[in-house]
């Protein structure tokens, strides 16, 4: 049972509230006949709720689930109860489903147009009159076209109870059940995974830091599916590897959707290099809410995981080492080249003082002589 309130599109104020919804799994809500609520603004106290019909589909169902082969059709009912004291006037009509912004399906408004589930349904009427404590039968039928193309379909079939509120917002409160259809014929169940990437938020930690792998679930299939799946961060060459822990599975995929990824690892080095990989195994979701598994698929992510506050932190360090040494041996260099310096000076000063004074030739020459005479020196050969 899907329970809704929407402001629609093109009012000064659009809000949707999904109160409640049927999944494609065991998790579906167990009574179909909740009470529509009031909006948290207070509007008037409206409640009805809706169930699907006792038939040869059985009983107390939670959600409408069909396999119909294409070009053939299916007839069923939904039943309308009114709780008021007053009667009320209903829309009726069916919607294409997807999957909102929360994970859980939500359906097209009728300005929105539907082209499989919400166009192949017609109710028996387009409006319903259900009285106080009263309830009503609404038939409605699911033709499928015959050029339908086999696989998955989810829509629903939904009563609606517009109101103007103030300042010119009207207020859409809607309640219906999910139809879940698969079109007989050759199923291709087929799940990609795209844009996988790792980051890390360690770049200005000391050391350590949050890595995010990310990466989108593909439906490229006409099955719904949902995905087991785990990951790993590791350093490079898938040193020091790092598990995930449990990663929540996906439910419910619809064919050509996409869902986005995250799954983050608390305290992880930084390794300069990181390597992200991510295990997925589809499951194949059926109308019923049976489940299959399909081979597994794997991505793998490389991304820089580079320490700069530390990084930085250790190139002051090691540069103040090589300052300081070359500090050292400059002041060193200093120091020797002012003792070579002293040294050469003493030796230049002991040398200078030790060296004897020249004899005064001229003076032993002359110092004899008196003025007007010379003398004679005879040199004998002593060879003879």
């Amino acid at each position: 049972m899907l329970r809704f309130l929407r402001l629609p599109r093109g009012t000064a104020l659009t809000a949707v509230v999904l109160a409640a919804v049927a999944l494609l799994s065991s998790a579906a809500l167990p009574a179909a006949s909740a009470r529509a609520a009031d909006d948290a603004a207070g509007a008037d106290d409206v409640t009805w709720s809706v169930r699907t019909d006792s038939n040869g589909f059985g009983k107390e169902r939670t959600s409408y689930t069909y396999a119909v082969d294409p070009g053939q059709s299916v007839s069923d009912a939904l039943v309308i109860t009114n709780h008021g004291s007053a009667a009320l006037q209903l829309a009726v009509y069916a919607a294409d489903g997807y999957t909102g912004a929360g994970g859980q399906l939500d359906l097209l408004t009728p300005a929105e147009s539907s082209n499989a589930v919400g166009a192949w349904t017609r109710a028996s009427a387009a409006t319903v009159t259900v009285g106080p404590d009263a309830s009503t039968t609404v038939p409605f039928v699911l033709s499928v076209p015959a050029t339908a193309t086999p696989g998955d379909y989810v829509g629903g079939i939904v009563t609606s109870l517009g109101s103007s509120a103030d300042q010119g917002i009207s207020v859409d409160r809607r309640l219906g059940i999910r139809i879940g259809l698969r079109v007989s014929g050759a199923l291709a169940p087929s799940l990609a995974i795209e844009n996988p990437q790792v980051t890390w938020g360690g770049t200005w930690a000391l050391g350590t830091g949050t890595a995010t792998l990310s990466y989108t679930l593909h439906n490229t299939g006409n099955t719904t599916m949902g995905a087991q799946q785990s990951a790993t961060i590791a350093g490079p060459f898938g040193w020091f590897p790092a598990d995930a822990g449990d990663v929540a599975p996906e439910v419910q995929i619809l064919p050509g959707e996409t869902r986005d990824v995250q799954v983050t690892v608390p305290a992880v080095a930084g390794m300069l290099v990181l390597l992200g990989s991510a295990t997925v195994t589809p499951i194949v979701v059926d109308a019923s809410g049976s489940t299959t598994g399909l081979t597994p698929v794997t991505t793998q992510a490389v991304g820089p995981a580079v320490p700069w506050l530390l990084l930085i932190i250790g190139l002051l360090a090691i540069a103040l080492v090589v300052a300081a040494l070359w500090w050292r041996r400059r002041a060193g260099a200093a120091r020797r080249q002012k003792e070579d310096e002293r040294v050469a000076r003493a030796v230049a000063d002991a040398l200078a003082q030790a060296q004897p004074s020249a004899p005064d030739d001229t003076a032993d020459a002359v110092g004899s002589a008196t003025p007007g005479t010379s003398t004679i020196r005879t040199v004998t050969d002593e060879r003879r």
